[in-house]
């Protein structure tokens, strides 16, 4: 064998193992759904079955016999999204923090497709289920989204509504749109994105989407990744369609005539602040309420003050005075 070709399988050798070396370090296998639940489920972690073979976890906090507020996070998020809210307005309110299918403790059949259709038929079948009384809704981002698209669908159910940065509208995208958000774009990055340990690039995607990065701790980012790694998490969260969440339209907006109130970042580089004042001036009767130094998350950024105001506002109307 000539010196030119030991060389050449040298270097293909080397290419391979380094290959299978990075892979090897990037790779994040499953972490099984009992190992889960046993460092993050709660006190009120509770599950119900629901057509389609889901079986969904939510947590319900404060008295059974108070007024209930569902809460839905945005993508790749959780439950425990919701943790500063849940500890202010479960003294007056049933607060029910739930996992969408591809997130959380819920689990989900083979070949779940995350859209806005299959999240609002999934929420009222879990309204249904439950037998619900009129509730309030809230939702940030994707989850904001969703409780739009529920109101406009099944407004009977609803004593109000409210958006917390919320997903709807085709805006540009963002001129620092984080590296996780343009992998999604490409398949093979959605097939990369699927089978490694996205850790690093949660990091960097939620320390850019707040204003203050100091917010984001280490724990926080940890939960996030881990629940990620739960079995089919990732196969569901590689097959969204982002553009069943950016419909929405002043004349399917105008239907929703349930209270609203929406609370919006100023800072938010993700969904601008432009978006909440749209859904504010589409839907009538809304009031805007927006944040300044403060950007995509409020409730995990500001939690005690927006988790205040969303009190007053339901309060209010409780007592017919909004």
């Amino acid at each position: 064998m000539s010196i030119a070709a030991r060389i050449s399988i040298g270097l293909a050798l080397g290419l391979t193992l380094a290959v299978l070396g990075l892979w090897a370090w990037l790779r994040g296998p499953d972490i099984p759904y009992q190992e889960l639940e046993a460092r993050y489920a709660s006190k009120g972690s509770a599950y119900v079955d629901l057509p389609g073979g889901v079986h969904l976890h939510y947590r319900a906090s404060g008295d059974a016999a108070a007024p209930v507020l569902v809460l839905v996070h945005g993508y790749g998020d959780s439950f425990t999204s919701w943790d500063g809210w849940t500890e202010v307005l479960a003294t007056k309110f049933r607060v029910l923090s739930v996992d969408l299918p591809g997130h959380g403790l819920t689990r989900a059949p083979d070949g779940y497709a995350l859209s806005s259709d299959s999240y609002v038929d999934l929420l009222e079948a879990f309204a249904a289920q439950l037998g619900l009384p009129k509730f309030a809704l809230a939702g940030n981002s994707m989850g904001g989204g969703v409780a739009w698209r529920y109101a406009v669908s099944h407004a009977e159910r609803l004593s109000a509504l409210v958006l917390v940065d919320a997903a709807g509208w085709p805006l540009a995208a963002p001129k620092e749109l984080p590296l996780a958000f343009r992998i999604l774009q490409y398949r093979a990055g959605r097939w990369l994105l699927a089978h490694i340990d996205n850790r690093p690039l949660i990091e960097q995607g939620l320390k850019q989407d707040v204003y203050d990065p100091a917010v984001i701790a280490d724990a926080f980012v940890d939960r996030w990744a881990a629940l990620q790694r739960a079995p089919g998490h990732r196969a569901i969260l590689m097959s969204a369609n982002p553009s069943s969440f950016t419909s929405a339209s002043d004349e399917l907006l105008s239907v929703i005539h349930v209270p609203t109130l929406v609370l919006h970042g100023e800072s938010d580089t993700l969904i601008p602040i432009a978006a909440g004042r749209r859904f504010a001036a589409a839907i009538a009767g809304a009031r805007l309420l927006s944040y300044p130094n403060v950007g995509h998350l409020p409730q995990v950024e500001i939690p005690a003050r927006s988790a205040a105001d969303v009190g007053a506002f339901l309060e209010a109307l409780q007592a017919g005075t909004p």
